[in-house]
């Protein structure tokens, strides 16, 4: 079944997706218009590889077959010849909707578009194309090479075909697909992000210290890590975007942004990847 993927974006998600695709026999275009962001990436995927031949889950020839695989493009043109391109660029509708317009030019036209959004709608980024049965919802969850679960999010005119092949594609890749319908965050996000949202009012009400609260979801609600320390791992600025999202899609003040995430975010407090969140981190 393996054949030549393209994944646009070269940042924490499409560099994870890069690295399956290849591990499971792909041919893969990994696509930024950054050349430093591709450089780490490379470099990200090769320390990954490492790591799973250290734990016994690769051969130790394996790491430079996968990395053969992945060729570095800073351009779309790059996807041309692929049979499924995997959008992970920021999450920022105006982003998506001008990838995915130019995407349809120069994939070819039997190629399936599939962005791996946490929370826009799959369907206002299918009309930004002449295929919208051949676009779909692939959410990868973080960190790809480790994460079971894949959310196949059918939009309004998704063909039954396209699901069928993306549902195929993730189980190839080692992964359970579930298939959801386009509604604001999905599954996984409209029932995670109110639980995060709320952790962070219970910080602001000074209900609990970060630790406390974290703990308290650790060990009472057997959740591998806390939901503030989740937070920072995601990056408040995602959390607060994903709010926004479902705020303005549902409509119901119940996915109001905590004022602290805004204040936080606004300080460019945004978790792990600027080393200070609900806590600090130490560079690298």
């Amino acid at each position: 079944m393996p054949g030549r993927a393209a994944v646009v974006g070269a940042g924490t998600m499409g560099n994870g997706i890069a690295h399956v695709f290849a591990q499971h026999g792909w041919e893969v275009a990994l696509i930024d218009t950054v050349p430093a962001a591709l450089e780490r990436a490379l470099d990200t995927i090769r320390a990954n590889l490492d790591r799973q031949v250290k734990k016994g889950t690769l051969a130790a020839e394996a790491p430079a077959q996968v990395l053969g695989r992945i060729t570095s493009a800073g351009a779309l043109d790059a996807a041309r010849g692929a049979s499924l391109v995997v959008e992970a660029a920021s999450e920022h509708p105006a982003v998506k909707f001008a990838v995915f317009e130019q995407l349809d030019r120069v994939a070819d036209p039997s190629a399936v578009l599939a962005t791996n959004t946490s929370s826009i709608s799959i369907t206002e980024i299918a009309a930004r194309t002449r295929r919208p049965a051949q676009v779909i919802g692939m959410h990868f969850m973080n960190p790809v090479p480790v994460m079971q679960l894949v959310e196949v999010i059918r939009g309004h005119a998704t063909s039954d075909a396209t699901i069928a092949t993306v549902m195929d594609t993730a189980r190839a890749l080692g992964k359970t697909p579930v298939e959801v319908n386009d509604y604001p965050g999905f599954v996984s996000n409209r029932v995670l992000l109110p639980m995060i949202n709320e952790a962070i009012f219970c910080v602001m009400e000074g209900v609990a210290a970060p630790e406390a609260i974290d703990t308290v979801m650790k060990l009472g609600m057997a959740h591998p890590m806390g939901p503030l320390a989740l937070a920072d791992f995601i990056g408040l600025d995602v959390c607060l975007a994903i709010l926004e999202v479902l705020h303005r899609g549902l409509g119901d003040d119940k996915y109001r942004a905590c004022p602290l995430l805004r204040r936080m975010v606004a300080a460019g407090q945004l978790g792990r990847k600027t080393g200070k969140g609900f806590y600090e981190y130490e560079k690298g």
